[in-house]
C-alpha cells in the first residue's frame, strides 16, 4: 500500500475545517434566544475562549463565552467571573439539544458585556 502525503496547500484547509467544526456557529439556534439568570457553577478562563458552566432546568449547561482578550478589552476581567456569582447570560442554545449555549452577552454586577 502506497501512502501519499497531502499537498502543503491543503493542510490549512484541514485545520480550518476542524476549527469550524468546533466553533460552527451554525450549530446554534439563532431563532431561540435564551436569557437566564444563574449562579456560575464552573469557570474556565482560558483561550481559545472562556467557558462557564451553569445549572439550569435540571441540567449542567456549558456556556461558550469569548476569547479572553475580547472580554478584557470590553471590561470583563478574570476576577469578575467566580464560582457562585450570579450573572445573566443571553445567547443561543445548540440545535441538537446538547446543553450548551453560545453567549452573545453576559451581565456581571450590573455591567453588560457584549461578547460577539
Amino acid at each position: 500500500m502506497k501512502i501519499r502525503s497531502l499537498p502543503a496547500f491543503l493542510l490549512p484547509l484541514l485545520f480550518s475545517a476542524s476549527a469550524w467544526a468546533h466553533h460552527g456557529w451554525s450549530s446554534y439556534d439563532s431563532e431561540k434566544a435564551v436569557k437566564i439568570e444563574v449562579a456560575l457553577a464552573e469557570v474556565q478562563y482560558r483561550n481559545p475562549h472562556a467557558e462557564v458552566a451553569v445549572d439550569h432546568q435540571d441540567k449542567r449547561w456549558q456556556v461558550i463565552l469569548a476569547p479572553i482578550s475580547r472580554m478584557e478589552s470590553r471590561g470583563l476581567e478574570k476576577e469578575s467571573l467566580a464560582v457562585g456569582k450570579t450573572v445573566t447570560i443571553e445567547g443561543f442554545p445548540r440545535k441538537d439539544g446538547t446543553a450548551e449555549i453560545r453567549a452573545e452577552r453576559i451581565t456581571v454586577s450590573g455591567k453588560v458585556i457584549e461578547l460577539r
